[in-house]
Parts: C-alpha cells; structure tokens; sequence
C-alpha cells in the first residue's frame, strides 16, 4: 500500500508541478449573490486568502440575476484555465428543476473543486402561536389544514424548499407558503403574526430568539447546534430529516485536473485555518475542510437528486 501510494504521488508531482504555474492573471470569482450577504462574506474571505497564497488577485464579481442563471452561465462558458470560477450554494442544485431550458447544465458543465461548509437553518415560529415545541407546531398544522401559513425567502428559494422537505417528511402536511423578496423581508410578517412560521439560516434568526421576539423550536442539523445547544434537532421529532444550504466552488468543466487539484488544497487549508474556521462558524457554518474534486461532485449529484423530487413532490414552480 505504501509503495502505491509513493508511486502515485510521484506520477501526480509533474502536473502539479505545471499547475504551479497558474494562476497567470488575477482570477475571476463570481458570486450569484449581492455584495455583503451571507454568500458573499466567505467568499470575499476565501478570495483575499488565495490571493495571499499564489500571489495573483482572486476578485469577488456579484452577478446576480434570474436566481445563480447568471453568473453560473458566465462560468460554464469561460475558457477552461481556472481562471474563472464559480461560488455558488444550493441554488445551483436546484435550478434544472425549477428552469427546464437553463443554458447550461449543472453538472455536466461544472467541475466541482471544494464543498466549503453548510448552513443549517432554525424553525422560528410567532411568539403568540399556542406552540413551545415542534411536536405541538406540527399537531397544530395537523389539526387545521391550510388554516396556517409560512415565509420563506422567495418561491424555490433554500427555504421554502427546506419547508416542504419538512412538512412532506411530517406526514404531508398543509400549510400555506408565503413568499418574500428574502427572509429579511418577511421577518416582520413573523414577529406580527401575520404568517405563524418561517425557517431561516441560524445566525439571522439567532438575535430575533434570543432577544424572545419570535421562538425557536428546532434546527435543522443532524446534530444539535452549538448556537442554540438547548434546540432539539427536527430529526429528533421526524427521524431523518436535515436541511441546509452549502458553499462550493465550482470550475468549468474541462479545467485542467491538476490546477483542480492545487486550487482544491489551497481552499481546504484556508477553511481548516483556526481564525478563519472561527469566522466562518461564527456565521453559522459548519465547515468542511477536507473535501476533495471527487467528493464535491458526489455531494453536488446527491443534492440534485433530493431538491428535484421536493421540487417535483411539490409541485413548485419558478416565479
């Protein structure tokens, strides 16, 4: 096993060796997102940090526009050198189901360089509503149907589709789905009790819990959160369930694989650093730092699989 692995490093050192040599321009990341927004702050971090690395500039470009359609289609056009990359989240998996004539195709387009972390979301109800628990949130749904209604941060949005995972999962249940341009937006629809429920991403809903504007009843990890250790998990009430949105960055397809390779250790190293991890988990990250091209790509197909048959489940449409 040794001698194999000796063997197969000696064999990988000469692309590796040539891949040294790229970046030869500063490198283009596109973000889908708006600058300063939860997607944009780690990847403006990862950026300043290879531009330390490799000593050419890795620039932010917010692109954003029909959802990730933009700057997801730049990337799958741009010449195949890495000097062009893609930061992107769950949108990316989404978007086949939710646009049928995309041009472009997630995967068969893409080569997926590292998965950078997930975003776990926490449930928040209305302060008012007669529930302290999830069981009780959801016996209450159960026993109105379509007396309810939910937020979530736009239609086929990370939310709404965690939403409908979540009451799919519960026995199908119906609850009217409100849609807001973000989940900043419909906040204010919680705390006033216009709608009953809305998941968000946990650093957002965290000052509004613990402040006691609104409730928190469950994360949606697989484990319990430390931002909120005393919220039991939903799983913990629908064995199974987890839900969050990810960070990956993507490459064209047909990059060269060593280049792959260098950019794939540079960022893991950026992420396993303890100031940054800190960072990123003070954002409400959990963080992965020891993906590999192959491991990315796995992920990305199986997250694929799972939003398009909520997606199809539920019957939801892009708006």
């Amino acid at each position: 096993m040794l001698r194999r692995t000796l063997m197969t490093a000696a064999l990988a050192a000469p692309a590796i060796a040539r891949a040294q040599s790229w970046p030869t321009a500063p490198v283009r990341l596109l973000v889908p997102f708006s600058a300063g927004g939860p997607t944009d702050l780690p990847a403006r971090l990862i950026a300043d940090e290879l531009s330390k690395s490799f000593g050419q500039r890795f620039v932010v470009e917010n692109r954003t526009g029909s959802g990730v359609i933009v700057a997801s289609d730049a990337v799958a056009k741009a010449p195949k050198d890495g000097q062009t990359l893609l930061y992107t989240t769950v949108g990316h998996a989404v978007a086949r189901a939710l646009f049928p004539h995309l041009p472009f195709d997630p995967v068969a387009d893409f080569q997926p360089v590292a998965h950078i972390g997930r975003i776990h979301n926490v449930v928040m109800v209305n302060k008012d509503l007669p529930a302290t628990t999830l069981p009780e949130l959801l016996a209450l749904f159960r026993a109105s149907p379509g007396r309810f209604n939910y937020a979530s941060n736009g239609n086929g949005g990370s939310i709404h589709l965690a939403t409908e995972l979540l009451l799919s999962m519960a026995g199908g249940l119906e609850v009217t789905h409100v849609a807001y341009r973000g989940s900043t937006a419909a906040m204010p629809d919680l705390l006033s009790g216009h709608v009953a429920m809305m998941l968000d991403v946990i650093s957002s809903g965290l000052p509004f819990i613990q402040k006691g504007e609104t409730r928190g009843l469950a994360v949606t990890s697989a484990q319990r959160s430390p931002l909120f250790p005393d919220l039991p998990t939903v799983a913990e009430t629908i064995p199974g369930y987890e839900s969050f949105t990810w960070h990956m960055v993507l490459a064209p397809a047909g990059t060269p694989p060593a280049t792959v390779a260098l950019l794939n250790a540079a960022i893991n190293r950026v992420v396993a650093d303890p100031r940054h991890k800190a960072t990123l988990q003070g954002q409400g990250m959990e963080v992965v730092s020891d993906s590999t091209p192959a491991s990315s790509a796995a992920f990305l197909r199986a997250e694929i699989a799972k939003w398009e048959a909520v997606i199809s489940r539920a019957g939801i449409k892009a708006s």
